[in-house]
Protein backbone atom coordinates (compact mmCIF):
# COMPACT_ATOMS: atom_id res chain seq x y z
CA UNK A 1 0.00 0.00 0.00
CA UNK A 2 1.37 3.54 -1.00
CA UNK A 3 1.28 6.15 1.47
CA UNK A 4 -1.62 7.41 0.20
CA UNK A 5 -3.81 4.56 -1.66
CA UNK A 6 -6.86 5.28 -3.25
CA UNK A 7 -9.65 4.72 -0.87
CA UNK A 8 -13.47 4.84 -1.59
CA UNK A 9 -15.02 8.38 -1.57
CA UNK A 10 -16.77 8.54 1.86
CA UNK A 11 -13.46 7.81 3.62
CA UNK A 12 -13.00 11.35 2.30
CA UNK A 13 -9.48 13.18 4.31
CA UNK A 14 -10.06 12.88 8.01
CA UNK A 15 -7.40 10.56 9.58
CA UNK A 16 -9.87 8.42 11.98
CA UNK A 17 -12.16 7.85 8.98
CA UNK A 18 -9.70 6.74 6.40
CA UNK A 19 -8.14 4.31 8.90
CA UNK A 20 -11.76 3.47 9.89
CA UNK A 21 -12.03 2.61 6.13
CA UNK A 22 -8.46 1.22 5.87
CA UNK A 23 -8.92 -0.99 8.99
CA UNK A 24 -12.52 -2.16 9.86
CA UNK A 25 -15.46 -0.84 6.95
CA UNK A 26 -16.32 -4.68 5.22
CA UNK A 27 -13.79 -6.77 7.66
CA UNK A 28 -15.61 -9.66 8.80
CA UNK A 29 -16.47 -9.22 12.61
CA UNK A 30 -18.39 -12.32 14.76
CA UNK A 31 -19.26 -13.11 18.26
CA UNK A 32 -22.41 -11.73 20.05
CA UNK A 33 -21.03 -8.79 21.63
CA UNK A 34 -18.70 -7.13 19.18
CA UNK A 35 -22.11 -7.77 16.79
CA UNK A 36 -24.39 -6.39 19.08
CA UNK A 37 -21.78 -2.81 19.68
CA UNK A 38 -22.56 -2.57 15.76
CA UNK A 39 -26.03 -2.73 16.01
CA UNK A 40 -25.84 -0.25 18.77
CA UNK A 41 -23.76 2.28 17.20
CA UNK A 42 -25.46 1.59 13.53
CA UNK A 43 -29.03 2.26 15.07
CA UNK A 44 -26.96 5.95 16.98
CA UNK A 45 -25.82 6.56 13.36
CA UNK A 46 -29.71 6.54 12.10
CA UNK A 47 -30.14 10.16 10.82
CA UNK A 48 -26.52 11.64 11.28
CA UNK A 49 -23.32 10.92 9.91
CA UNK A 50 -20.79 7.59 10.57
CA UNK A 51 -18.15 10.20 11.51
CA UNK A 52 -20.10 11.60 14.31
CA UNK A 53 -20.70 8.26 15.64
CA UNK A 54 -17.00 6.76 14.85
CA UNK A 55 -15.34 10.18 16.43
CA UNK A 56 -18.12 9.61 20.15
CA UNK A 57 -17.41 5.62 19.85
CA UNK A 58 -14.86 5.76 22.70
CA UNK A 59 -17.73 7.66 24.74
CA UNK A 60 -20.45 5.57 23.61
CA UNK A 61 -17.88 2.07 24.68
CA UNK A 62 -17.05 3.94 28.26
CA UNK A 63 -20.97 4.47 29.25
CA UNK A 64 -22.40 1.65 27.06
CA UNK A 65 -20.44 -0.52 29.89
CA UNK A 66 -17.85 -1.62 26.82
CA UNK A 67 -21.34 -3.10 25.03
CA UNK A 68 -21.24 -6.45 27.65
CA UNK A 69 -24.59 -7.10 26.74
CA UNK A 70 -25.51 -8.17 30.58
CA UNK A 71 -24.25 -4.40 31.64
CA UNK A 72 -26.32 -3.00 28.99
CA UNK A 73 -29.03 -4.71 29.73
CA UNK A 74 -28.73 -3.77 33.60
CA UNK A 75 -28.99 0.20 33.08
CA UNK A 76 -31.45 1.60 34.80
CA UNK A 77 -34.12 4.49 33.85
CA UNK A 78 -31.62 6.38 36.40
CA UNK A 79 -29.08 5.30 34.26
CA UNK A 80 -30.85 6.45 31.43
CA UNK A 81 -31.32 10.30 32.82
CA UNK A 82 -27.57 10.33 33.48
CA UNK A 83 -26.89 9.03 29.97
CA UNK A 84 -29.42 12.03 28.45
CA UNK A 85 -27.23 14.58 30.17
CA UNK A 86 -24.03 13.10 28.55
CA UNK A 87 -22.69 15.77 25.80
CA UNK A 88 -20.15 12.96 24.62
CA UNK A 89 -22.81 10.99 23.08
CA UNK A 90 -25.96 11.38 20.65
CA UNK A 91 -28.58 12.06 23.51
CA UNK A 92 -31.61 10.58 22.35
CA UNK A 93 -33.30 8.88 24.58
CA UNK A 94 -35.39 6.63 22.44
CA UNK A 95 -32.00 5.60 21.14
CA UNK A 96 -30.64 5.01 24.43
CA UNK A 97 -33.48 2.42 25.55
CA UNK A 98 -33.67 0.96 22.22
CA UNK A 99 -30.04 -0.05 23.15
CA UNK A 100 -31.03 -1.24 26.30
CA UNK A 101 -33.89 -3.06 25.07
CA UNK A 102 -31.60 -4.37 22.03
CA UNK A 103 -28.94 -6.13 24.94
CA UNK A 104 -32.09 -7.60 26.64
CA UNK A 105 -33.33 -9.06 23.36
CA UNK A 106 -30.01 -10.51 22.61
CA UNK A 107 -30.05 -12.15 26.43
CA UNK A 108 -33.04 -13.73 25.25
CA UNK A 109 -31.61 -14.75 22.00
CA UNK A 110 -28.24 -16.31 23.10
CA UNK A 111 -29.72 -17.24 26.75
CA UNK A 112 -28.96 -21.23 25.79
CA UNK A 113 -27.12 -20.72 22.74
CA UNK A 114 -24.55 -18.70 22.70
CA UNK A 115 -23.87 -17.34 19.61
CA UNK A 116 -27.14 -16.90 17.94
CA UNK A 117 -26.73 -13.67 17.30
CA UNK A 118 -23.82 -14.09 14.97
CA UNK A 119 -25.29 -16.70 13.51
CA UNK A 120 -28.68 -14.97 12.53
CA UNK A 121 -27.08 -11.79 11.16
CA UNK A 122 -24.61 -14.03 9.35
CA UNK A 123 -27.06 -15.94 8.25
CA UNK A 124 -28.25 -13.42 5.74
CA UNK A 125 -24.99 -12.75 4.15
CA UNK A 126 -25.73 -12.65 0.44
CA UNK A 127 -24.26 -15.67 -1.55
CA UNK A 128 -22.94 -13.23 -3.99
CA UNK A 129 -22.22 -9.75 -4.17
CA UNK A 130 -21.20 -8.11 -7.14
CA UNK A 131 -18.29 -4.93 -6.54
CA UNK A 132 -19.78 -1.50 -7.07
CA UNK A 133 -18.25 0.64 -9.61
CA UNK A 134 -18.96 3.51 -8.11
CA UNK A 135 -20.52 4.88 -4.78
CA UNK A 136 -23.79 5.40 -6.88
CA UNK A 137 -23.70 1.78 -7.55
CA UNK A 138 -24.20 0.77 -3.83
CA UNK A 139 -27.60 -0.15 -2.57
CA UNK A 140 -28.87 1.94 0.46
CA UNK A 141 -31.28 -1.28 1.19
CA UNK A 142 -31.12 -5.12 -0.35
CA UNK A 143 -33.46 -7.93 0.07
CA UNK A 144 -31.14 -9.45 2.67
CA UNK A 145 -30.79 -6.50 4.86
CA UNK A 146 -34.54 -6.44 4.65
CA UNK A 147 -34.86 -10.08 6.08
CA UNK A 148 -32.50 -9.15 8.67
CA UNK A 149 -34.12 -6.22 10.13
CA UNK A 150 -37.53 -7.91 9.27
CA UNK A 151 -36.03 -11.29 11.84
CA UNK A 152 -34.44 -8.61 14.52
CA UNK A 153 -37.61 -7.12 14.95
CA UNK A 154 -39.49 -10.52 15.30
CA UNK A 155 -36.78 -10.95 18.10
CA UNK A 156 -38.30 -7.70 19.87
CA UNK A 157 -35.11 -5.39 18.07
CA UNK A 158 -35.35 -1.82 17.94
CA UNK A 159 -33.69 1.07 15.45
CA UNK A 160 -32.58 -2.13 13.02
CA UNK A 161 -34.47 -1.00 9.62
CA UNK A 162 -33.60 -2.50 6.49
CA UNK A 163 -31.22 1.16 5.27
CA UNK A 164 -29.46 0.48 9.27
CA UNK A 165 -29.01 -3.25 8.74
CA UNK A 166 -27.91 -2.90 5.14
CA UNK A 167 -25.11 -0.30 6.90
CA UNK A 168 -24.42 -3.11 9.41
CA UNK A 169 -23.45 -5.61 6.26
CA UNK A 170 -21.45 -3.04 5.34
CA UNK A 171 -19.23 -2.35 7.96
CA UNK A 172 -19.31 -6.01 9.85
CA UNK A 173 -18.10 -7.38 6.40
CA UNK A 174 -21.14 -9.26 5.30
CA UNK A 175 -20.64 -7.58 2.17
CA UNK A 176 -17.94 -6.06 0.66
CA UNK A 177 -18.65 -2.57 -0.54
CA UNK A 178 -15.32 -1.10 -1.54
CA UNK A 179 -15.93 0.43 -4.85
CA UNK A 180 -13.79 -1.08 -7.82
CA UNK A 181 -10.06 1.43 -7.74
CA UNK A 182 -10.00 1.32 -4.22
CA UNK A 183 -7.18 -0.49 -2.17
CA UNK A 184 -9.26 -2.55 -0.59
CA UNK A 185 -10.98 -4.02 -3.33
CA UNK A 186 -8.11 -4.23 -5.15
CA UNK A 187 -6.61 -5.98 -2.07
CA UNK A 188 -9.70 -8.82 -2.19
CA UNK A 189 -8.79 -9.23 -5.46
CA UNK A 190 -5.77 -10.70 -5.19
CA UNK A 191 -6.87 -12.92 -2.52
CA UNK A 192 -9.42 -14.07 -4.33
Amino acid sequence: MTDDPERCGWAGTDPEYRRYHDEEWGFPLHGDRPLFEKISLEGFQAGLSWITILRRRPAFRELFHGFEIDAVAAITPDDVDRLMTDTRIIRNRAKIEATIGNARAVQQLTAHDPGALDRLVWSFAPVAHARPATLADIPAVTAESTALSKALRAHGFRFVGPTTMYALMQSAGLVDDHVAGCWRAAEAAVGA
